[in-house]
């Protein structure tokens, strides 16, 4: 691989950690290619990105980013997943090793932090972002719904208690 292969990598992985606020590191030593792209096709599913590059290329890559801490974990046949949604790709991995026990998740960075195989098993139990808003947007919108529904009784009543006038006088004038 000459050096201008090696610069194409490398701006390559620097693009996907512009895209990406997670990284996460697994070994994939001994999966058949047939796993591999399934594995490729869940984690684009998920919307995240999955790249194969060798270890000394990726640590010049990340070298004064904040993926830097990923560097501890690039050993052997490393396969890395970048992602906007940090539990997307998490959940996608963590199933996928479950099924596949010659996938393991070494570890992760998460805004410049280091994550722990464990850690982003817990972040995998995490509902996706998207549940997350709209269960941010519910909590936000439910005493909006309070007032609405208190501010809609008032002209109700009125016009039931107008109704119950009606109808006595009505009896009244039989």
């Amino acid at each position: 691989m000459n050096q201008t292969e090696k610069s194409e990598i490398i701006q390559g992985v620097l693009d996907s950690m512009g895209r990406s606020e997670v990284a996460i590191a697994t070994h994939y030593r001994g999966l058949s290619v047939a796993h591999m792209t399934r594995l490729r096709r869940e984690i684009r599913q998920a919307g995240a990105e999955l790249r194969v590059v060798k270890n000394t290329l990726t640590k010049r890559a990340i070298q004064g980013s904040p993926f830097q801490p990923l560097e501890k974990v690039l050993t052997g046949p490393t396969v890395l997943a970048f992602s906007k949604d940090p539990v997307a790709p998490a959940k996608v991995l963590t199933e996928f090793a479950k099924k596949n026990p010659l996938l393991v998740i070494q570890g992760g960075v998460l805004n410049g932090v280091f994550m722990t195989p464990q850690e982003i098993s817990e972040l995998a139990k995490l509902p996706s972002r998207e549940v997350l808003l709209a269960r941010l947007l519910g909590t936000m919108m439910n005493p909006v719904q309070g007032i609405v529904g208190v501010l809609a009784a008032v002209p109700a009543a009125f016009v039931r208690v107008l109704d119950k006038i009606r109808e006595e006088k009505e009896k009244q004038a039989a």
